[in-house]
């Protein structure tokens, strides 16, 4: 698949439909998010690939809502960001997200966005300290968010550029 048809067919999946997605399409999202560019070629980046059932229900619990999907996802890939090392930490987390997230559409896979950044739990609680205590990482790491994946369980209509998106190009 092209990259511009990734990027028409590209929409959040929130149902799977429980096959396992093959390893070498998982193997093809992680490179594609190790290959996304950083600030100054810091590479701040952490990727925990989290299969284990129980450990996909406590991160679809992280936060007060927006994570269900992950207790029914065959895998998900936490972003890690290390603020020690760059100070681009959410900008080098999320553009690794979003090369995964088109790389999941080009494979087939079906796959959701989850921020835990600035994400509260149900108690008031920081998602961000809710999920490095699940997954044991350490505290100078930020977690941007989570890319949930799965096979499609449900379709979706291509995205399509209408008159009001156009109206926010303004050409200078």
């Amino acid at each position: 698949m092209e990259l511009k048809d990734a990027i028409i067919k590209r929409r959040s999946t929130r149902r799977y439909t429980g096959e396992r997605i093959p390893d070498e399409s998982i193997e093809e999202i992680i490179n594609a998010g190790l290959m996304a560019p950083s600030s100054r070629g810091f590479k701040p980046c952490e990727y925990y690939v989290v299969r284990d059932k129980e450990l996909l229900k406590a991160l679809s619990e992280a936060k007060a809502m927006g994570a269900r999907m992950l207790a029914d996802c065959d895998t998900a890939i936490v972003v890690a960001t290390d603020s020690e090392k760059a100070d681009t930490w959410i900008e080098d987390g999320s553009i690794s997200l979003a090369y995964m997230d088109l790389t999941a559409c080009s494979v087939g896979v079906g796959c959701c966005w989850t921020q835990y950044h600035l994400r509260f739990d149900k108690d008031g609680g920081m998602a961000e300290d809710n999920v490095r205590k699940i997954l044991d990482i350490p505290e100078k790491y930020r977690i941007v968010g989570a890319l949930s994946l799965g096979m499609p369980g449900e379709s979706h209509e291509p995205n399509e550029i209408s008159e009001e998106d156009i109206a926010r190009v303004h050409r200078l």
